[in-house]
This record gives C-alpha cells, structure tokens and sequence, in this order.
C-alpha cells in the first residue's frame, strides 16, 4: 500500500472536499473576530474607524470602562493590525489601518443584518 504525501500547507482544500476556510484562513479571520467580539473593545474600533485622520486618546470617552481597560482594548486592536497609532507630545493618535477599514465595513454589514 502506497501512503499519500500530506498535502502542502497552502493547499486549502483537497479536490472533491466541500469549500471551506483552510486553516491559515480559519485562524486569520479567527484573530479578526476575536478582536472585534468584545463590545467595549468593537465601540473603541468603530470610533476610530469612523475617523478620516487619527483620533486623539484623549477624545475617546465614556466607554463605561477604566483608562486602564481602554488602553488594553486598543493594544488588542494594534496587535491585530486594525488601527495604529503615534505620539504625538502627551497624546496618542489613533487611526485605522486599510485591514481595519475593511473589516469595519463588514461590521456594519453585519450589525444591519440583525437591525
């Protein structure tokens, strides 16, 4: 009996399979998703995003959370490649990445769909 060689990693699904998200797929919107399932953080996000230029710290308010909890929320949204951000003297400027920009409009799509 001949054994298969493993598919390549790039391959996202072997022919005849229903389509699907590969894992690399998967596990990239997973990290999207994730960044974005949490209401305080998705209110943070949608602020931003909503910017033409950058959005000052400190114009983001009464998020119902502490400032500590803010700046966790926005470290997760960095790490995720949804916004960045620069100082600028005391404050920090915040404004969506092209990703963010994209992934902004498929939120809104969906909060829509469940108006």
């Amino acid at each position: 009996m001949t054994k298969l060689a493993p598919a390549p990693a790039t391959d996202c699904c072997a022919p005849g399979e229903p389509a699907g998200l590969c894992v690399p797929d998967a596990e990239a919107a997973a990290v999207l998703l994730k960044a974005v399932a949490d209401p305080v953080r998705l209110r943070l996000f949608s602020r931003i995003a909503a910017v033409t230029d950058s959005l000052c710290v400190c114009d983001i308010q009464d998020v119902g959370v502490s400032q500590p909890t803010v700046s966790h929320h926005l470290k997760k949204l960095r790490e995720a490649g949804l916004i960045d951000c620069e100082r600028r003297g005391t404050w920090v400027h915040y404004w969506p990445t092209e990703l963010g920009k994209e992934v902004n409009r498929a939120v809104s799509t969906l909060a829509r769909l469940r108006a």
